[in-house]
Formats: structure tokens, sequence, C-alpha cells
């Protein structure tokens, strides 16, 4: 057991929290990436929660007695000629300072166990290969998977079979959300 799991929590509670969801990720993403980035990402969280039904949405949090520590999203992404149930995983953060610490591997396991146990039977994202690859994401091309818009990196395009079964090329375009459907996340 890590040093900090007796004291965080993992919950899937995001109800009256958003203003707080979004500061992590305005925050966040401002340290790593400036404040372009801290604003655009700051916007896509609490988008998400307002412009997605609930039912379609997986929040996860890690959060200690009085701090928002880190959140994973996932949304539906449909592909128009598959039956399988994808997902996508997006955005991520965890506080700055209390990165490096297990937080993020640990919500990313609990939020894809999650996920597989609702029948989710993919899981993508984009980002940095070797973080996401520490929870079982692989690099994909879009002949696997069709993005929604031009990637502008394509080595971080990444998914992961849920089931017994290997990842196959999903079939048809994909659509995702529309608070993730603007060329600028992509």
């Amino acid at each position: 057991m890590a040093h900090w799991e007796k004291d965080i929590r993992l919950s899937s509670d995001q109800n009256g929290r958003e203003q707080e969801i979004a500061a992590l990720f305005t925050q966040t993403f401002t340290a790593s990436e400036g404040p372009d980035e801290g604003r655009l990402v700051g916007d896509l969280a609490p988008n998400l929660l307002a412009s997605t039904p609930m039912d379609e949405l997986f929040v996860f949090l890690a959060s200690n007695d009085t701090t928002l520590l880190g959140c994973i999203i996932f949304s539906p992404m449909r592909f128009a000629q598959d039956q399988r149930r994808v997902f996508i995983l997006s955005p991520v953060a965890v506080r700055t300072d209390h990165q490096g610490q297990g937080i993020g591997q640990a919500l990313l396991r609990h939020g894809l166990q999650a996920i597989r146990e609702a029948e989710v039977d993919v899981a993508l994202t984009y980002g940095d290969p070797r973080y996401y690859g520490k929870a079982g994401f692989q690099q994909i091309s879009t002949q696997i998977a069709a993005a929604p818009h031009a990637l502008s990196h394509a080595a971080g395009w990444l998914g992961q079979s849920l089931t017994d079964q290997p990842l196959t090329p999903l079939l048809g375009p994909s659509q995702c959300v529309p608070a993730l459907d603007d060329p600028t996340y992509w």
C-alpha cells in the first residue's frame, strides 16, 4: 500500500464539486502548459459535466478530507458501424503538489476497472504514451480507431480493450460528445 492510500479517497461523487473540478484542471494545466492551455482544459471539464447526460459520464475523484487532489473523466465515443461500447478518457489532472505520488495511476486503475465492470469494451485516450502506458493503454493508429478530428500528435492516440478480446479496428467514423467536439482539443 502506498503511503498516501490511507489518507486519499477515490470516489465518483462529483455532485456540487463542479467549480472545484474546474479549478483543479485550470490550475494543473496552467502550471504545466501555460495559461492558455489552463483556460482551455479548465473550461472543458465543467462543459463536459454540464452538457453531457450524467448517465453517459464516468467521473472519478481523488481527495483527502479537505482537498480535491485529482480527477479523471470518461465520456462516450460512438463509431458509426460498430456496436462496441467505447469511452474516451479526457481530461485527467492531479494537483501539481501531489504529482508523482501514484494518485493519477490509482485513479486510472480505479476508473478503468469501474468502466470495465459497466461493460465498456474499449477505452481510448489522447496523451503521453509513457504515462498512460502504465495503465495498459497502447499507441494505436487512426486505422484502429478513427479520431473525430485530425490529431496534432498522432503518437498520443492510445487505446486498450477492456474485454478478454484484443483491440481490433473500430468500424466507421467516430463521434465524441459535444464538449470534446472541437479541433482545438485534438
